[in-house]
């Protein structure tokens, strides 16, 4: 599962990438600076995570993850294959989710593509790049669908339905995710044509370091344009966030973190926003060798759960046990949990909760 950083070039997709990832793309103040497309893989910032290390005391700890790709910067024509736009859209394809990085900061200094710093016309800018593209992918399936359609099959008249009220929203300048569409239409007609316009988006409000914790008129205006898009809009100090990442010390950070007035970095809160938006949560195992965070999507069973440890586990499944992250931090151990009769057994049908701390029984 993987978050594409996306904007147009120069407004900090580089920088915001080196700050969440080991690798330091290459960062500068002019257009194209990213031509092959950066990919991080990045721990998932976990507070119980700590507590259960304190608590286990184990030999080794091991996050869970998620892909940050840092793609390369998008032009106007870019659908039609202008800048880098062909290899821009292939790469953004291939992601499960769109972190979109808006500059909303002044500095003459740093420029800009279009000459003026205008987030919600950057964020149109690329919204319309990529509705033109879905446009292309829309207009190719009613071609098929329209032949059946013609001999009168009924299957082929309704989703042709639904395909023109996508068409007709693209054409009026609204992204999938933003169509007026019920879940069904969206599972039976659009899932399958993979529209880039329908992943689910983060904005990235990228200010300056005065703005880091309240935000500006930038900020206010992004959301007010955002709306209606079920999206989620973080405010971020990318330059300052890149600081912060070379002081050397824990304290030193927090000591920087503290004069801003926030209580962590803003990259964290980014990279749980982007965990989310890939519909994805977390369950834990707990032992003396290891205690590890595991991830899953929001739904998976126990044997799916079971499954990512290992394919045998899920073919072999007979139970797990399961206790609840916030029993364990209270009690301070599984034998306390016990004790206290909040360790649950649970089989096949059981839905993973996010915090769930399990162990598997499996029979290969």
């Amino acid at each position: 599962m993987k978050a594409g950083i996306v904007g147009l070039p120069n407004v900090g997709k580089s920088t915001l990438f080196n700050c969440l990832s080991n690798a330091k793309a290459q960062s500068a103040n002019f257009p194209f600076c990213t031509i092959e497309p950066n990919i991080g893989v990045v721990n998932v910032p976990d507070q119980r995570l700590l507590k259960l290390e304190e608590l286990v005391n184990p030999q080794r700890v091991i996050p869970a993850t998620v892909e940050i790709v840092d793609i390369a910067g998008l032009v106007k024509g870019a659908s039609k294959g202008e800048g880098l736009g062909n290899q821009f859209l292939g790469n953004i394809r291939e992601t499960d989710a769109i972190l979109h990085v808006l500059r909303c900061f002044d500095n003459d200094n740093i420029v800009h593509v279009d000459g003026s710093v205008e987030p919600v016309r950057d964020k149109e800018t690329i919204d319309i790049e990529l509705q033109l593209k879905d446009l292309e992918t829309v207009e190719k399936r009613l071609e098929k669908v329209f032949r059946a359609a013609r001999t009168g099959n009924k299957e082929a008249m309704k989703e042709q339905e639904v395909l023109n009220k996508v068409k007709s929203g693209l054409e009026g300048g609204t992204s999938v995710r933003a169509i007026d569409l019920t879940e069904k239409e969206r599972e039976e007609y659009v899932d399958q044509l993979q529209f880039i316009t329908d992943k689910p988006v983060m904005y990235v409000c990228n200010v300056d370091e005065s703005a880091a914790a309240t935000g500006n008129a930038y900020v206010e205006a992004v959301k007010n344009a955002v709306a209606n898009e079920n999206a989620e809009v973080l405010v971020l100090a990318v330059g300052t966030e890149a600081d912060i990442t070379e002081l050397d010390t824990y304290e030193e950070r927090q000591m920087f973190l503290e004069d801003l007035g926030l209580s962590e970095p803003g990259s964290a809160k980014l990279i749980r926003g982007a965990y989310k938006l890939l519909n994805l949560q977390t369950y834990f195992t707990a032992g003396e060798k290891e205690v590890r965070a595991w991830t899953v999507e929001v739904g998976a069973t126990a044997p799916e759960a079971a499954g990512v440890i290992h394919t045998d586990f899920e073919k072999g499944f007979i139970r797990a046990e399961v206790i609840k992250y916030e029993d364990y931090a209270a009690l301070g151990s599984e034998a306390k949990v016990r004790e206290a009769g909040k360790l649950g057994v649970e089989g096949k049908e059981y839905v993973v909760q996010d915090g769930d701390v399990m162990h598997f029984r499996f029979n290969v």
